[in-house]
């Protein structure tokens, strides 16, 4: 049995990536709310995994569309065959265009947004799940966590990957709005889908880690 394991950030990619490699594969989906903070994320990652070695005890493959995500995959293993893809995070995974393997693809000091709904957005939203995040974030004003996730960034890209809407002029007014709560300069990044293309049709190169059961899945099979 293959089953897909994806962040909720990613799922419409995941399905455009199904329908054109002809594939319909069952698909469990982590909230993306949880990427908040990565200890909850891979608590997610647990629970979900486990929920599926129950229901699928024998000959279960998990192609995972999700990347590094701040250290979710580090020193764990599972009792069955798992595929990640050697990213750092979604971005990377969203500004792939070829099949290189270059985990970490974004440019310092670039935040960016790929959604198709404007109300997804990260930037904005990140700040008002803000009041879930640990604890050392929660006596935070408003201006000091945006100082903290957001002082470093000076330039906005949105994502062109085929999938979202993103010359149309309600998309760029909402993305301007992000941009200006940061004081970035909005622009555009190319991108793609061919990451999660190969994952759902089998193509497990180099851009992959495929982890037997019970290998345990490290930092350094990420980022040589």
């Amino acid at each position: 049995m293959t089953v897909i394991l994806t962040c909720s950030s990613l799922k419409d990619h995941v399905d455009a990536a199904q329908k054109a490699m002809g594939t319909d594969l069952p698909v469990v989906v982590l909230d993306r709310s949880d990427h908040v903070e990565p200890a909850r994320m891979q608590a997610s990652v647990l629970r979900a995994m486990d929920g599926l070695v129950k229901e699928y005890p024998e000959d279960l493959t998990v192609l995972v569309s999700m990347g590094f995500c701040g250290g979710v995959w580090h020193e764990v293993s599972f009792p069955c065959r798992v595929v990640i893809p050697r990213a750092d995070d979604c971005i990377s995974i969203m500004l792939a265009t070829d099949e290189e393997y270059i985990p970490n693809r974004k440019e310092a000091g670039h935040l960016y947004l790929y959604e198709k709904d404007p109300a997804d957005f990260s930037a904005l939203k990140m700040l008002h799940d803000g009041g879930t995040a640990e604890e050392s974030y929660r006596n935070m004003s408003r201006e000091d966590l945006f100082r903290y996730w957001f002082g470093n960034y000076y330039a906005m890209d949105i994502i062109d990957t085929g999938l979202n809407p993103c010359y149309e002029e309600s998309y760029v007014e909402a993305a301007q709005k992000e941009a200006d709560a940061i004081n970035a300069q909005l622009g555009y990044a190319q991108g793609g889908n061919v990451i999660l293309e190969k994952l759902v049709s089998g193509r497990w190169d180099r851009q992959f880690i495929v982890a037997e059961p019970g290998q345990v899945i490290k930092h350094s099979m990420f980022f040589e």
